[in-house]
């Protein structure tokens, strides 16, 4: 008996089994394999990303460290989502595989928001000369620098590191501007569940990662 005409062992019938719940094939009635057979699951998607805020807020808790800590996270979420080798254990790898070169970009983005902050409360403070277009340009910088961020984290890999990450920004813009529409609408998400409820940021970054996967691997016309 050939090894294809053996019968299958009770583990490979299970194995067989989710592999065809979970689309990650081979299928048993010939349907085509899922795109994104992680993410068939709802349920199971929702638990890995509240999985993954978690991790990220753990990881972001000295601040300078959230652009690593997202980049981790939206690598997780991406082979989660393709059905690929999950385990946390990679996550905390690319954690200490960035973690002080990120720490630099962190640090130069949270200097960047400092400066953004004083110069809106400067703005309403009444003592500049319109005002009402320097608090604009302030928010504007806010909502550039939180999808710098998000650009950065997600283009980031172990190898390229952070400065291939960043020279990679401006090219976003460019090549998807709805793209980067809804991240603007991400980081304004994150800002105001965060403000509503501050252990919603949980949620929310996760939600943020998982965005950050999700809107470059949209159908577009």
């Amino acid at each position: 008996m050939s090894i294809e005409q053996r019968p299958r062992t009770r583990r490979e019938e299970r194995a067989a089994d989710r592999a065809d719940r979970s689309g990650s094939g081979p299928t048993r009635d010939g349907r085509p394999m899922l795109r994104h057979p992680g993410a068939a699951g709802a349920f199971a998607l929702l638990g890995e990303v509240l999985l993954t805020g978690i991790l990220v807020t753990v990881v972001s808790l000295p601040v300078i460290t959230l652009p690593i800590a997202l980049a981790a996270g939206i690598r997780h979420l991406r082979r989660y989502v393709a059905a690929e080798d999950s385990r946390v254990r990679l996550f905390w790898a690319d954690v200490r595989t960035g973690i002080l070169s990120g720490a630099v970009v962190g640090a130069a983005a949270l200097v960047a928001t400092l400066v953004l902050l004083l110069d809106i409360d400067l703005a309403r403070s009444g003592f500049l000369p319109g005002a009402a277009v320097v608090e604009g340009v302030g928010w504007a910088g806010l909502a550039a620098l939180a999808v710098a961020i998000l650009l950065a984290a997600g283009a980031w890999t172990p190898t390229t590191g952070w400065r291939a990450a960043v020279r990679a920004i401006p090219d976003a813009p460019r090549g998807d501007v709805v793209g980067v529409l809804y991240l603007v609408a991400t980081a304004a998400f994150v800002v105001v569940v965060t403000w509503a409820l501050p252990p919603l940021f949980v949620a929310g970054i996760g939600c943020a990662a998982l965005a950050v996967v999700a809107i470059p691997a949209r159908p577009r016309r």
